[in-house]
């Protein structure tokens, strides 16, 4: 069976959103392939507001959240694995979900052995038709 984890990411996002309030993720900085700015982290976690105003792009598939924001006015280009997302909740009120470790036994994190890229961004390439 497929991980719910990516699913409930989607709804409490749009949920939040919908309701006017700012979403953000609790994220595990480290777990592996987890590509956020270091100088943020605390405690091996990281807080990002991912509301539309604060990020470009997001991204919430089924294995990877992605997007570009400013980090001390440096834009940035941020990679989490699904796996990686310890929370997500509004900012106002703290509603929202915190995830157990143990429903990742459905779908392991990539090994070690084989490990695979997060996606690549690159800029819309435009093309003029006559």
């Amino acid at each position: 069976m497929t991980p719910m984890r990516p699913y409930l990411l989607r709804a409490l996002h749009e949920w939040i959103i919908e309701n006017g309030l700012t979403p953000y993720l609790l994220v595990d900085a480290t777990r592996p392939q987890v590509e956020v700015p270091q100088q943020f982290i605390e405690d091996g976690k990281i807080l990002l507001n991912v509301s539309p105003t604060a990020v470009q792009g997001l991204t919430l598939d089924n294995e990877w959240v992605t997007f570009n924001a400013r980090f001390s006015g440096k834009p940035t280009s941020v990679f989490v694995p699904v796996y990686a997302v310890i929370a997500i909740y509004a900012k106002e009120n703290g509603r929202g979900m915190f995830f157990q470790p143990e429903e990742d036994t459905d779908s392991p994190p990539p090994s070690a052995s084989s490990p695979t890229k997060p996606p690549t961004r690159t800029k819309p390439i435009l093309k003029r038709v006559k």
